[in-house]
């Protein structure tokens, strides 16, 4: 299957033309920005189907933030459009938090080219997946009840529920 079009978003010209040869097969249309500030327009204008977003833009940072901070406003603006995160500085916590922000997913540099187009066609095809209703109720209450710290009362209140009906739909499969 040949997917649509990919914007990738990093300031370092050699990544970008990397991974526009790796990515040339598998997708039919590569946009590339060498900074994120005309991002929104572009991603307007192409409708990617995915972007993949470097962490760090400005010279000697490694934390991070600025590519947080992109992945907050894409995602705000384009929430169906799956973004994944890549660095060259691997850090677990920013990853955990990219994801919990929104990223479908978080590639190191150098990455392995095999596995940079899976998780890119992972991302789109997951996007692109209806999920039923019923899963995303169940998925639903066990965050509230988790929000809750187990506590069903607390939970059902939350969700405007009676405890009874809270505990009726987990139980269900």
């Amino acid at each position: 299957m040949n997917y649509g079009t990919l914007l990738i978003i990093d300031d370092n010209p050699a990544i970008l033309t990397a991974a526009k040869i790796c990515l040339a097969g598998t997708f039919g249309r590569i946009v590339t920005l060498s900074s994120p500030e005309k991002a929104l327009s572009v991603i307007a204008e192409e409708q990617p189907q995915a972007i993949l977003l470097d962490m760090n833009f400005s010279m000697g940072v490694s934390s991070g933030q600025e590519g947080m901070m992109w992945l907050s406003a894409i995602h705000r603006r384009f929430p169906d459009t799956p973004i994944v995160l890549i660095t060259a500085y691997a850090d677990v916590k920013l990853a955990v938090r990219a994801l919990k922000n929104g990223a479908a997913d978080f590639v190191t540099k150098p990455w392995d080219n095999d596995e940079l187009i899976r998780i890119l066609k992972d991302a789109i095809d997951k996007a692109g997946e209806v999920v039923p209703l019923e899963q995303l109720e169940a998925e639903h209450l066990r965050k509230a009840l988790a929000k809750c710290g187990g506590n069903m009362k607390r939970a059902a209140d939350m969700l405007g529920i009676s405890r009874q009906t809270l505990y009726n739909k987990l139980k269900t499969p």
